[in-house]
């Protein structure tokens, strides 16, 4: 276990020791000040906002901002739609894959254009590479873009007085993708392809088996009954299996965007806990650490972009104090394994579900980072976790993602938060609450409140249809406690935009494709819309002088009041769902 911490701490070295640097190009890249990537990028730059006919220069209100974002999201959504529908008559289709159905269709163009990235289908078995590439790895780039625009038009709101400019979308979309995911994705998938992880055209191949292995398989009929015997029981076949399929693809540009963005769809079924995505350990070290990286930056480059990193520093305090001891939480949990086996000295920790070239700590760490961001892509099976070990995740997720968070949607949703803050310290107070200078008023707060309430309605409301629904309750694997969390789950991802999975749930049918894809739609633009709202009403406000009555938002204490009114919320929400799945499943076990 203290090896596995010195890991943990390792990486968080790492990750705070990059923001700064990171942060700080983003920041010049959005300002429009030199880097250098300007000789070979600019020329490029320029040539796509003729060829797209933008004027850069033209600034926009939050509502064209809001309307060319849905726009955008909307063409994109319908372009993934259409090319999974088709993919059995396009090119790059090597296996011969038929069209997708259209359920599944609908859930993965609108996962994939919400940043949300939720997969219910087996990829190495159901896309073509040109899907895979086309419409997923574009949609990984494109919408990751979106949502750090979106963080750079509500940092303008903030930086404006008495003006409805808040920056052009398609200038901070187009520098989004060219100047800071295009390259960070190039340099991590050469890396990611020096440790194994494929990336070819080339179609599957079949190998022979080292050790031929018996299969023991139920026998059908031609309804896909069962077939059972003289006394009632299955038939089955025993099979000896002497090959095996290994799926190709090229995989390393997808890992790469998949994790920088915040993304989190494999191109694989299992995600980064196949060897084929992640190899190695040092191939794991990248992919997790790139999983918090722009998130975690873009705190520094808020900071720069007002005028006070003591700001940005404050938003990473705040998210890196909640981050902490949760992980902690998590992979004490799984150290400790089985606590009736604790009990008889059999100890271990709890390996099942992982992969035995990460471990324990490189999983929980894993687990928590990707759902304390909105990547959710997993190096291990969070349905295999302990109750309090898959607690963790669930309980980051339910916060609303702004524990870093998505790449630009994390820090914005923690700036509401902040909002929210120094509006309750106003109220404690008796002063009109301000923050960097604007002050808080109703608009504000009726705006922020739709952050924070949307979320918690779209998770709880499409879990309750779940578990009344026999649909819903058809595609549990397990029953009680572990079978609500399984559901929970899946809608605290799917309605905080994350797209892990517990993977104990059957969600490829009907009922979850469809309901989930619209809990994805209302979690991502009825957040940014709102957002964007603020952005406009602090924009068009003076800047207000600091007074002795103002309350600092760079301190310690601001940071703790921060944190409690992130927690407070989530607990506040989700606890008593919290007690019916993951509480009540530890304490069954401790009983």
């Amino acid at each position: 276990m203290t090896l596995g911490f010195l890991q943990i701490g390792i990486y968080l070295a790492v990750l705070l020791g990059l923001a700064k640097p990171i942060g700080g190009y983003m920041a010049r890249v959005y300002e429009g000040e030199p880097t250098f990537l300007d000789r070979p990028l600019k020329p490029l730059e320029r040539l796509i906002y003729r060829l797209c006919g933008v004027h850069p220069d033209e600034g926009m209100t939050w509502k064209t901002y809001a309307v060319a974002m849905m726009l955008f999201n909307l063409l994109g959504l319908l372009v993934v739609y259409a090319l999974q529908r088709l993919q059995g008559v396009l090119p790059l289709n090597p296996q011969g894959f038929g069209a997708v159905t259209p359920d599944s269709s609908f859930n993965t163009a609108v996962s994939f254009a919400t940043n949300t990235n939720w997969q219910g289908y087996v990829g190495e078995a159901t896309m073509s590479y040109l899907t895979q590439m086309l419409a997923l790895a574009v949609q990984n780039f494109v919408s990751a873009a979106a949502g750090m625009a979106t963080l750079v038009a509500f940092i303008r709101g903030f930086r404006g007085a008495k003006t409805t400019d808040i920056g052009n979308f398609w200038v901070d979309l187009t520098r989004s993708t060219l100047y800071i995911l295009l390259p960070l994705s190039f340099v991590l998938a050469l890396a990611q392809v020096s440790q194994g992880v494929v990336q070819n055209f080339s179609a599957y191949q079949t190998v022979s088996l080292l050790q031929p292995a018996a299969v023991t398989t139920p026998i059908k009929d031609a309804d896909g009954n069962p077939v059972l015997d003289d006394k009632g029981e299955a038939k089955t076949e025993t099979t000896l299996v002497t090959e095996q399929t290994l799926p190709m693809g090229p995989a390393a540009s997808q890992v790469a965007i998949k994790q920088l963005g915040t993304n989190g769809g494999g191109f694989f079924n299992v995600n980064s806990a196949h060897p084929y995505e992640n190899p190695t350990p040092l191939s794991n070290f990248l992919e997790v650490l790139a999983i918090l990286l722009l998130p975690a930056a873009l705190c520094y480059t808020f900071g720069q972009m007002v005028r006070d990193t003591r700001q940005g520093w404050a938003m990473l305090a705040a998210m890196t104090l909640i981050f902490v001891p949760l992980t902690v939480l998590c992979v004490w949990a799984e150290y400790h394994g089985n606590l009736r086996l604790d009990a008889l000295g059999l100890l271990g920790g709890n390996m099942e579900g992982k992969e035995v070239r990460f471990g324990i700590a490189n999983s929980a760490l894993w687990a928590t980072a990707t759902t304390a961001a909105s990547n959710g892509s997993v190096n291990s099976m969070h349905d295999s976790f302990t109750p309090l070990g898959g607690l963790v995740p669930m309980f980051l997720m339910q916060l609303g993602e702004v524990v870093y968070g998505g790449v630009g949607s994390g820090l914005y949703g923690m700036l509401v938060f902040a909002i929210i803050a120094v509006f309750v310290a106003g109220l404690m107070v008796g002063r009109t609450p301000e923050y960097l200078g604007k002050k808080i008023e109703a608009y504000e707060m009726k705006m922020a409140s739709l952050v924070i309430l949307i979320p918690p309605i779209v998770v709880l409301g499409c879990t309750a249809i779940g578990v009344v629904s026999e649909a819903g309750l058809a595609g549990r694997l397990n029953k009680g406690a572990h079978g609500f969390s399984e559901i929970l789950y899946a809608f605290s991802s799917m309605g905080n935009n994350n797209g892990s999975a517990f993977a104990g749930l059957s969600a490829n049918v009907p009922f979850y494709n469809a309901l989930g894809g619209l809990a994805m739609l209302f979690a991502r633009y009825w957040l940014a819309i709102p957002t964007l709202a603020i952005a406009g009403s602090l924009a068009r406000k003076k800047h207000v002088p600091v007074s002795p009555g103002t309350l600092p938002t760079h301190t310690p204490l601001f940071v703790v009041m921060l944190i409690g009114v992130v927690i407070i919320v989530g607990a506040l929400t989700f606890i008593p769902a919290l007690a019916l799945g993951p509480i009540v499943e530890h304490l069954m076990m401790t009983a």
